[in-house]
């Protein structure tokens, strides 16, 4: 763009800023106990004050609170979200950007304050608010910006119960990587083939993508209590020690869980697309592509064996197919 043209772009998208994104969001169900109770049996917390009325009602609680980490949950929209013919200002704004280049968008960063323990009969309602746009950065993404929404959280009396600070970054896809896949594409007179979406690596999982890459499956394990864990993470959760080594796994296994994906179609993969959770030997699990059959062939319990296989040009991963 132009300098002119950067000018009225971002006077553009700076008009958005102290605006809500939409009307309030009430959430569906008041806080109850059922969803209490199946987001603990998901997440394995198995603090009794969530669940168990007795203990609650004689701990300094007095009584059935919900997880904190529930507050955004309480007032999710869920699928019907999606369907919405309307569009929100967060879209519209993003639209804008999409149509000058910055079509990329990733989750940077998001915090969360709590302000009182929410209790079964509560009602929460959402209200979001774009608070910040920053000044054009450049990352090792791309040029773009940081897009930063807060959303309050209130309670049947209007009362403040949290509030959420989350960050976006809308960038412009680096013009090397764009250059690259242009002449890669004109060289064989036809789009490239598509790859998939890149996995981050960091501090706490580089070193298993580099054993991936040479072809081995390691699973983690604490020095302190010798309890297995994937994916990658610094402390153990079971002792809290940040001691570890790793061992190699077999690749052998049996489906623990499993469902086929089809909507929506993600670039770079084979459909029917079959994911599943395995419980490998070595007594850990790890979720991974079943490959080699048919979705009516798969059921819980079968055997399994994994092949560390590329999958496109940049991947490496874990695949794994009937004994």
């Amino acid at each position: 763009m132009t300098p002119e043209e950067t000018r009225d772009f971002e006077a553009k998208i700076r008009a958005y800023v102290g605006r809500e994104v939409g009307a309030p969001t009430r959430g569906k169900d008041d806080v109850n106990p059922a969803m209490i109770r199946h987001w603990t049996e998901v997440t394995g917390d198995e603090s009794p004050v969530y669940c168990d009325q007795a203990f609650a009602a004689k701990s300094s609680k007095g009584g059935i609170i919900a997880p904190p980490t529930m507050l955004q949950i309480w007032s999710m929209e869920g699928y019907a979200m999606c369907q919405r013919p309307e569009m929100d200002l967060q879209r519209e704004l993003h639209k804008i950007f999409d149509a000058h280049g910055f079509v990329g968008v990733l989750g940077t960063n998001t915090s969360t304050d709590f302000y009182r323990d929410l209790r079964p009969g509560d009602q929460v309602t959402a209200h979001t608010v774009i608070d910040n746009i920053s000044e054009r950065k450049t990352t090792a993404r791309g040029v773009g910006y940081f897009i930063e929404t807060v959303t309050k959280f209130t309670d049947q009396h209007g009362a403040d119960v949290g509030r959420q600070v989350f960050r976006v970054l809308k960038f412009m896809p680096n013009a090397e990587t764009a250059e690259a896949k242009a002449s890669t594409a004109g060289a064989a007179d036809k789009p490239a083939p598509p790859t998939r979406i890149q996995a981050p690596r960091g501090h706490d999982n580089a070193w298993w993508w580099e054993a991936i890459d040479q072809g081995k499956l390691m699973i983690q394990r604490c020095k302190g209590c010798g309890t297995l864990r994937h994916p990658p993470r610094p402390m153990c959760g079971d002792c809290n020690s940040t001691e570890w080594d790793a061992i190699e796994s077999s690749l052998e296994g049996e489906v623990y869980s499993f469902t086929e994906l089809h909507y929506p179609k993600f670039p770079g993969y084979p459909y029917p697309l079959l994911c599943a959770v395995v419980q490998l030997r070595e007594g850990t699990r790890l979720i991974a592509n079943l490959a080699g059959c048919e979705p009516e062939q798969v059921v819980i319990g079968m055997k399994v064996r994994g092949k560390v296989e590329r999958v496109d040009d940049k991947t490496v991963l874990p695949n794994f197919y009937p004994a």
